[in-house]
């Protein structure tokens, strides 16, 4: 048998790399019945039906790194979440849901910053770059009309199965195309009318960058669900509360409406970003909701 990867899936044929050789393969139905699925990223073995015609049949998934659910995507090891500074607007709200989301799945965050050349001040970009430097995160200024920094962004990409993720419209085809233009994604412009970008990725697919470096372009990878972090999880993935928890309920405190809570003292004396806490108490306040429903759903 030969190992590859998968880089991408379509109605049930699974294309697989190996050695700069493409595949494609059907899954064996064993893994239907194990309630498995095998998905874009994942390490494969499989067994040739058809050298000629380059067909074969995907006949283990081997043990994965991490994997998501939306999209379905494995062994992804850095996320390169992406927000505009203008058209559209920086949702930061998003945002923080998607460093929520990254940082659950235990993915190295990088925060691209796109379109800056919109920002002609500069300080909207200094401003966003100021507060997540402080959580600390590193934050990419980047521009495909200018090229700024985006040599950075490939050198952040080698070594790693990366995923760029953020809401349609802030350019993620773009940059990909920027730094890899053989690939050629479609580009699509934005919708005036309703501010945001129509989607034009369909399907997930890896696309190799040099020898060293592997990126996945997603579709629809512009929200997650909450359903399975609960109440007083949520906490750990706002790092900065870490060494601010000195509360008098301790480990039982969320931070919300308790007295001499640690969180709330920091937000207060400057040393939490009360723009983050406000998205910390809108995430609480989503996952308490959807927990009662599903209670009351019983």
């Amino acid at each position: 048998m030969l190992e590859g990867i998968i880089i991408k899936g379509i109605s049930g044929f699974y294309y697989v790399e190996v050695q700069d050789t493409i595949y494609e393969c059907k899954a064996r139905g064993i893994f239907r019945k194990r309630n498995k699925t095998p998905l874009v990223g994942d390490r494969v073995s499989i067994s040739i039906v058809d050298e000629e015609g380059k067909k074969g049949i995907v006949e283990e998934i081997h043990p994965r790194v991490s994997e998501l659910v939306r999209p379905p995507v494995a062994n992804i090891n850095k996320v390169m979440i992406t927000f505009s500074v203008k058209e559209p607007n920086p949702n930061f709200v998003l945002l923080d849901r998607f460093i929520v989301f990254s940082e659950r799945e235990n993915l190295d965050i990088v925060i691209v910053l796109s379109k800056t050349d919109l920002d002609e001040s500069g300080e909207i970009t200094k401003s966003i770059q100021e507060e997540f430097e402080k959580v600390g995160y590193k934050v990419l200024a980047v521009s495909t009309k200018t090229g700024e920094n985006m040599e950075k962004v490939l050198e952040e990409l080698e070594g790693c199965i990366s995923v760029f993720a953020g809401q349609s419209g802030v350019g993620k085809s773009s940059i990909i195309n920027y730094i890899a233009p053989g690939i050629d994604l479609a580009t699509a412009e934005i919708s005036q009318k309703l501010g945001r970008g129509k989607h034009t990725t369909r399907h997930a697919e890896l696309f190799k960058i040099g020898k060293n470096a592997i990126i996945a372009d997603t579709p629809g990878f512009s929200s997650f669900e909450l359903n399975n972090i609960e109440v007083e999880e949520l906490q750990e993935y706002f790092i900065e509360f870490e060494q601010y928890r000195t509360c008098k309920f301790g480990s039982k405190c969320i931070h919300k409406n308790e007295p001499a809570c640690g969180i709330k003292q920091a937000v207060e004396d400057g040393n939490i970003s009360k723009r983050r806490y406000e998205s910390y108490l809108q995430i609480l306040d989503e996952i308490n909701n959807l927990k009662g429903k599903l209670k009351r759903n019983l």
